[in-house]
């Protein structure tokens, strides 16, 4: 594509740039050619940026001073215009549409004409999968679960029966849709299974990544609003309910019936216990436990999370923990030898 294209298509402004150099990819700084895009972001790249040979750089028309006689691309957000423009280039690898010979789908299964289904998968009865979705080898898609258009599921993820995944959802490799909530009653010498009656229901354009197990409910639904992103190996539990727009890190685990809500942000390894909510706009920081609900605007993190401040004293008060006992070991010998002289003082007036 010409930059001046580009540049129309995402309504930048060029600085410095040749409208018409042939622009073939996006790359980072330290990369780039000529005929690539790339982006500035942040003044710790500022060396990268002066030495890179990249035909434009996307950049904040704030930051555009830091940059002064390079060739520039003025847009609002670098990140998100380089998301955009990526796409420019990406190619559609999507396999063509049709059954393959040695998938399995069941006779009353609903597949769109133009989805497709690869070798090794399985359809189940009463299943439905929209326009334009593919279903990769070794997926399972058991009984009654439906599935929209324009979806990928890649290898080897399982949709349990009666699951509703939306419109422009991606699984990734090994994720479990609609596997047993953890429930069982204890009857005083072992534990009985209740039974999980429910549903997962992943709403339209969330993306679900590699290795996640997303529990049906007891009753009713597990809920995964639209527009979520989940990063590997997250865990949600039974009737759990997240919210649009939420994003969930690595090895995030939350407990049943807790209820998310929307533009939240829970960063890697958070654990989260059942029963409990959390506002919108809500952001937890790495390593976090959450026990109790959490008010819409939180900034919070540690074990327990506590306000995000807070933790960041606490913080750095941990590495000065051994001088700060040996002092208080030091005074506190220092108050009892006080007290000693100040008894024998006051026994030297009577």
């Amino acid at each position: 594509m010409f930059l001046k294209d580009i540049a129309a298509r995402i309504d930048a402004e060029l600085v410095d740039c040749d409208p018409g150099i042939w622009i073939e990819s996006v790359s980072p700084l330290d990369k780039a050619v000529k005929g690539d895009i790339s982006f500035f972001t942040n003044v710790k790249y500022k060396d990268a940026a002066d030495k890179t040979k990249a035909s434009a750089i996307m950049v904040s028309k704030k930051d555009a001073g830091m940059l002064s006689g390079l060739p520039l691309m003025l847009v609002e957000s670098p990140y998100l215009a380089m998301a955009e423009v990526s796409t420019f280039f990406m190619q559609d690898n999507r396999p063509a549409p049709g059954i393959a010979q040695n998938a399995y789908v069941a006779g009353d299964a609903v597949i769109n004409k133009s989805a497709t289904i690869l070798p090794m998968a399985y359809v189940g009865s009463k299943a439905q999968i929209g326009a334009k979705t593919v279903i990769y080898p070794g997926v399972v898609i058991e009984d009654s679960a439906i599935i929209g258009r324009d979806c990928l599921i890649y290898p080897n993820c399982s949709i349990l029966r009666c699951c509703r995944i939306g419109n422009r959802v991606i699984i990734h490799s090994g994720s479990v849709i609609g596997s047993d909530g953890y429930g069982f009653a204890p009857d005083g010498s072992t534990y009985r299974k209740i039974p999980q009656t429910g549903i997962v229901q992943i709403d339209d354009d969330c993306e679900i990544g590699a290795g996640n197990t997303i529990d049906r409910a007891t009753f009713g639904k597990t809920w995964i609003k639209r527009g979520v992103k989940t990063d590997n190996l997250v865990q949600i539990a039974h009737n759990v309910e997240i919210g649009e727009d939420t994003l969930l890190v690595a090895h995030v685990g939350i407990s049943g019936s807790t209820k998310i809500g929307k533009h939240c942000i829970l960063a890697g390894k958070t654990g989260v216990v059942g029963h409990i909510e959390i506002g919108d706009d809500v952001i937890v920081g790495g390593r976090s436990s959450i026990n109790k609900s959490l008010a819409s605007g939180s900034i919070v993190s540690g074990t327990p999370a506590i306000p995000h401040r807070d933790a960041l004293k606490v913080y750095a008060t941990i590495p000065r923990l051994p001088e700060m006992r040996r002092q208080i070991t030091e005074l506190t010998k220092q108050v009892k030898e006080l007290q000693k002289k100040l008894a024998e003082v006051s026994d030297g007036y009577k």
